[in-house]
């Protein structure tokens, strides 16, 4: 009997002394009452105001880390800046804010339009994003016990970008984001798992290099005032630009702005808009289209007198 109790004991220190996996998260209950909680959930649910689906299209994304790179590649066959522009592009289509346009692979489109007896119609943007993965690596580390092991791998990536105002040039906002992603396995006694590196760490590290930077960016280019703008302005037929997918629904009112002047401003050398004033009110009637390329709203005039102006002259916010 105390044999046994013996080999139970030298077994359990043998055991405590073996490479053990790290000790995994523990889930705590947050810190607010639940019924805060509850009130925080229906505050996300509540409906948006109208957002203007501004056009943007992601240009020019480079490797500048050394990695996956050689003498060999070609500097335009990049795959790993080719993954960080797809996953941003991913990113702000699902966020269903803005209207992203293809511009990397142009040249292939114009081709297979070409093909159809198709001039392939490029749209013009507001914002171009440009950027670089700045940092990326992986590495494998572990520790070593008696008949045991573990095995940690980590991948890390930095990504920078910015956006340029497509009329000018002009670099008006940058941001860096980071990320990090990691998997660990254990072996006791020949029992457990035994990984090769796990290559979808890449991607994952870039997806939390993104997700590091997304709101920022995506805050920045909600900057802009909501804008329409007139289809036809008649005394009896209003139609403007925008419908249901940028939530304007019936009942709603807008109004009309007649715009300021645009003068160079002598100290910056750029474009300038002067204050417009406020020359109508419009209320939203019903909405037509089928999505954002070619939705709109039929409206009728509240107040003001503006139907005699030249409707390029003017356009309608919130």
């Amino acid at each position: 009997m105390n044999v046994n109790i013996i080999s139970i004991f030298a077994l359990t220190l043998f055991l405590s002394s073996c490479a053990t996996v790290d000790r995994q998260p523990q889930k705590y209950e947050a810190d607010a009452h639940k019924y805060a909680q509850v009130d925080a959930q229906k505050m996300s649910n509540t409906p948006v105001l109208p957002t203007l689906k501004r056009k943007v299209a992601i240009g020019r994304f480079s490797n500048e880390t050394r990695y996956g790179r050689s003498l060999l590649v070609d500097e335009n066959n990049d795959p790993l800046g080719k993954q960080v522009s797809d996953i941003l592009a991913s990113r702000l289509v699902e966020s269903g804010k803005f209207l992203v346009f293809e511009r990397p692979d142009i040249d292939k489109l114009k081709v297979e339009s070409s093909i159809g007896g198709i001039d392939l119609d490029i749209v013009g943007v507001d914002t171009m994003i440009l950027g670089s993965l700045t940092q990326f690596g992986n590495s494998v580390s572990g520790k070593t016990g008696f008949l045991s092991s573990t095995k940690k791998q980590q991948a890390e990536a930095a990504v920078e970008l910015r956006l340029v105002d497509v009329t000018t040039g002009h670099v008006f906002f940058n941001a860096q984001g980071s990320g990090i992603a990691s998997t660990e396995s254990g072996e006791v006694a020949g029992f457990g798992s035994r990984a090769t590196y796990d290559g979808s760490l890449n991607d994952k590290a870039i997806n939390a290099a993104i997700s590091d930077l997304i709101d920022e960016l995506v805050n920045k280019l909600e900057e802009k005032e909501w804008r329409s703008y007139f289809l036809s302005l008649q005394p009896n037929e209003i139609y403007i630009s925008g419908g249901n997918k940028q939530g304007l629904k019936s009942g709603m009112k807008l109004s009309v702005i007649q715009k300021g002047k645009s003068l160079r401003n002598p100290q910056t050398g750029f474009m300038i808009e002067l204050p417009g004033k406020k020359v109508g009110d419009i209320k939203v009637v019903s909405t037509f289209g089928t999505d954002l390329t070619n939705e709109g709203s039929i409206c009728n005039v509240i107040s003001g007198d503006f139907l005699n102006i030249d409707a390029s002259k003017l356009y309608v916010t919130e």
